[in-house]
């Protein structure tokens, strides 16, 4: 029941994440496409779910809230297919500057990893403390684990994108993309070969990489108050400078990370 309530938390932090850096982004595309609209009210209503979700104390699958997560899921999927057609269509396809300044695959596959944790809180909800869960015809402990390394090595790519094209020039922007991976490795292992009743080092870099995601947001606050004008010219430089909203998505992965841990070690594997 707690790591179904965590689940929930981590599914609002990355729909918060999501929601705001998708206004920012699609701010400044002018909304071209009306279609543009869907992420901010997606990722709203899996924020809302979510809220909800973080304070029901009842053991028992909540069915809107659950349709709203697979809505959540099914939209992350369509804009993840959506962002690869507008890179690939552009000249030479897929390449180093169609990446850089093409639409980013790693926000509607943040929205899509929302919609997944917030379900898979939802289908866990309702086993009793230490009996065998599943989701997805998987041991829980182990699903949610695999689909936290999955979703933590794939933000960090996404910071190493994004940093090699500022030609990491600020030392501190080595952090998201050396720190996440280790903690991808090892829920990767754990959902391989989760032996042992603790696991004390995977909590505590699943800590760190949630600090990072905080952190981030002040390197980032920071990166928008050296570029002209400063804090004073916020409309234009919150626009071109360093996503303030990107960061908190290592923070809300490495909740589901705790919470699949929580599982594991409750030993509800089978």
């Amino acid at each position: 029941m707690q790591a179904a309530r965590e689940l929930n938390r981590a599914a609002a932090v990355l729909a918060l994440s999501v929601l705001m850096d998708s206004a920012i982004e699609h701010y400044r595309g002018s909304f071209k496409n009306k279609a543009m609209f869907t992420p901010l009210a997606v990722s709203a209503l899996a924020l809302g779910v979510s809220a909800h979700g973080m304070r029901d104390q009842r053991a028992v699958t909540h069915g809107l809230r659950n349709g709203a997560y697979i809505l959540t899921g099914l939209t992350g999927a369509a804009g993840l297919a959506f962002h690869t057609y507008n890179v690939m269509k552009r000249t030479g396809g897929i390449n180093w500057q169609n990446l850089f300044y093409g639409a980013p695959i790693g926000a509607p596959a943040a929205i899509a990893m929302s919609g997944a944790l917030g379900s898979a809180g939802e289908r866990i909800r309702h086993y009793a403390p230490f009996t065998p869960a599943h989701i997805w015809g998987l041991p829980s402990g182990r699903g949610l684990a695999a689909l936290t390394s999955l979703g933590i090595i794939g933000t960090s790519a996404e910071s190493f994108l994004l940093h090699f094209r500022g030609a990491f020039h600020n030392p501190c922007m080595y952090l998201p993309v050396t720190l996440p991976p280790i903690a991808s490795a090892l829920m990767a292992r754990l959902a391989w070969l989760p032996e042992g009743s603790r696991h004390p080092w995977t909590r505590l870099w699943l800590g760190l990489t949630a600090f990072l995601g905080f952190g981030g947001v002040a390197f980032h606050a920071y990166g928008v108050n050296r570029a002209l004008g400063g804090w004073r010219n916020w409309r234009q430089n919150m626009l071109d400078g360093p996503p303030l909203p990107a960061p908190p998505a290592f923070t809300g992965l490495s909740l589901a990370g705790l919470a699949a841990l929580r599982i594991i070690e409750a030993k509800r594997l089978v």
